[in-house]
């Protein structure tokens, strides 16, 4: 079976960047000045506020795979790195190297992708008018996408939905976490400049979804 694992990095934009109105709505029920702030650093998690820096692609099997990234400096050649092939393009440039790799798979693999990353890639395609090659979201219970998130929590039976770091912690799989990097933290990287590193934690992400993956099918799922 052909499958791969995808997992993207999202950068939101600067909160006075954005116009009265928008801001205005995104405000309209913060009371407190923690409460505004909290609003403006979580950005990056909608597609309408931020857009995707990187695309990572591994195929759980052969160990390969993609990470197509947006840098703020001056675009690198493709190079190649433990068998992951990095490239280089605006946020248009990218999805259109996501498209073009994805729809070869039959299947592909996430954690939380039903959820965020999907959703996300969907619209900020939308946005780059572009057409999508492959459903990102077909039947929840199938299996073209597996989002691992739903299939350690039973499909929602179990109430509490622990992040990719918890998991790997109690697998004891390395957690990409671990490198000092964080979801939260990509933002502050990418106007560093810092956007190789953000490939590369993305990257980190990709290899524990694919130790979760592994954990998952031979310890949790039955086949009869």
């Amino acid at each position: 079976m052909s499958r791969v694992i995808l997992d993207i990095e999202t950068v939101g934009k600067d909160f006075e960047s954005l116009d009265t109105p928008t801001q205005e709505y995104l405000l309209r029920y913060a009371e407190t000045d923690d409460e505004k702030e909290e609003i403006k650093d979580r950005l990056s998690f909608y597609p309408l506020t931020a857009e995707i820096v990187t695309i990572g692609l591994l195929e759980p099997d052969s160990k390969k795979g993609f990470v197509f990234f947006q840098t703020t400096g001056n675009p690198l050649l493709p190079f190649e790195e433990d068998d992951i092939l990095y490239e280089t393009g605006t946020e248009t440039e990218i999805i259109r190297k996501f498209w073009n790799i994805i729809k070869q798979y039959r299947q592909f693999i996430t954690f939380n992708g039903r959820g965020f990353d999907c959703p996300f890639i969907l619209v900020r395609t939308a946005v780059n008018k572009i057409k999508p090659t492959k459903d990102l979201m077909p039947n929840r219970y199938g299996d073209i996408h597996i989002d691992l998130l739903d299939q350690l929590t039973f499909f929602g039976a179990s109430r509490r939905r622990f992040n990719l770091d918890m998991w790997c912690r109690t697998f004891g799989i390395k957690s990409p976490k671990e490198g000092g990097i964080t979801g939260y933290e990509v933002k502050d990287l990418f106007k560093a400049g810092r956007c190789l590193d953000i490939a590369r934690y993305c990257v980190g992400d990709l290899r524990a979804t694919r130790e979760l993956l592994s954990y998952w099918e031979t310890y949790m799922r039955f086949s009869p």
